[in-house]
């Protein structure tokens, strides 16, 4: 047996053949993975001092003693997850299969700064491990999503619009100050696309996530990643000009953006104009709910303007699974009819004969279930592993 056969490189790539949960014999090991079993044996007993494996049933015997089974121990460590938005956060205790063990809502207003919001979710994320039974030794690492736009390899905000002196802020170094664990920053909008696409759709390479509600953002999933492009920008759809009402002045500065025609805000505005009192997309769902002819109008309206500039991304990068969410969302079918409209119409045939074009299933579980896989991903790569078996 060699050195690198017993090296904690060599017994972190074993665990990624145990990371689906499937209970394993040491021989089903072996043969799946062509090495000797006695170095399968040795890397079993070192990950299971690790704790990241726990004996599992026994498996069928083909003559005497039934053979041990191995398998993934998702109770092993614990995830703190945190989708904070701009008055209120969810956070979330979470195992390393991603299933919420307890959670949380806490109102919070994104406007108080980094540090006294950070600071509260870091004193309500000690709570929430009280209450699971853990402590802060037991976390993996921590995950969080923000609303505004992040540079996600240095977890740090830039220039986001309505979260005042976040901009630049290290969120990662503080928190990890805070709680001594690893922390990975992504927006909102990411972290819901891959919860979303984890719970519901993993069957399928690409997908992507359209949020809709005060602004307007995508998450791309391809090839079951993330795709955040070079700087954390991928998705930012919102400030794509759509053909019409190119004169309508956009937060962002430019005239006809998506987001300043078609966001919850903007449908809000266009009915206060019309005579039908509306400040926010809440307003917006609830006139729509009681059919108000004018919101159902607006919301159809939306729905096409978001689905003509969705056809281009479908065109382009021919997702199977197109999923609609955010607080406009929530006003009804007519959004998404508006969707499917303008994409079947405005793309080909062959970019849409499979396309699923659906309502987000996860609901609000979406951003703190990525947040969560968001670390599980990154701390039980292969490369990542290692840490946690020389610890």
């Amino acid at each position: 047996m060699t050195r690198g056969e017993l090296s904690p490189a060599g017994t972190a790539a074993l665990f990624q053949f145990l990371r689906d949960g499937r209970p394993r014999t040491r021989a089903e090991l072996s043969a799946e993975t062509g090495l000797a079993r006695s170095t399968v044996a040795e890397r079993i007993d070192t990950l299971l001092s690790s704790g990241l494996l726990k004996f599992s049933d026994k498996a069928n015997s083909t003559g005497g003693r039934p053979p041990t089974t191995v398998a993934f121990n998702p109770a092993a460590r614990v995830v703190l997850a945190a989708d904070i938005g701009a008055t209120h956060a969810k956070l979330a205790v979470t195992d390393l299969a991603g299933d919420v063990l307890v959670e949380e809502d806490k109102v919070l207003d994104i406007a108080n700064g980094p540090e006294i919001v950070l600071r509260e979710v870091c004193d309500r994320g000690r709570a929430l491990l009280t209450q699971a039974g853990r402590d802060e030794r037991d976390l993996l690492g921590v995950g969080i999503g923000l609303p505004g736009p992040v540079e996600h390899l240095s977890g740090k905000p830039a220039n986001p619009p309505i979260m005042p002196g976040w901009d630049g802020f290290d969120v990662p170094a503080f928190v990890r100050g805070e709680l001594g664990a690893v922390t990975l920053v992504d927006n909102d909008v990411n972290i819901m696309a891959l919860g979303e696409y984890r719970a519901h759709w993993a069957e399928h390479e690409h997908m992507v996530f359209v949020k809709v509600a005060t602004g307007i953002g995508s998450g791309l999933i391809s090839y079951g990643r993330l795709h955040r492009g070079s700087q954390g920008a991928a998705g930012d759809m919102g400030h794509v000009r759509v053909p019409h009402d190119t004169d309508v002045r956009c937060r962002c500065g430019n005239v006809g953006c998506l987001e300043a025609v078609a966001s919850g805000a903007a449908i809000a505005a266009k009915l206060t104009e019309a005579g039908v009192p509306a400040t926010s997309s809440a307003d917006v769902v609830t006139l729509a709910r009681n059919g108000s002819v004018p919101a159902l109008q607006y919301v159809r309206q939306a729905g096409r303007d978001i689905g003509e500039v969705l056809a281009t991304a479908v065109s382009l990068f021919n997702p199977s699974v197109l999923a609609v969410g955010g607080a406009l969302s929530l006003a009804g079918e007519h959004l998404i009819a508006g969707v499917r409209e303008a994409v079947y119409q405005r793309s080909l045939p062959l970019a849409t004969q499979n396309l699923r074009i659906v309502p987000l299933h996860s609901g609000d579980e979406a951003g703190v279930s990525g947040a969560a896989f968001m670390v599980i991903d990154h701390a039980l790569a292969a490369g990542q592993v290692e840490s946690l078996l020389t610890q």
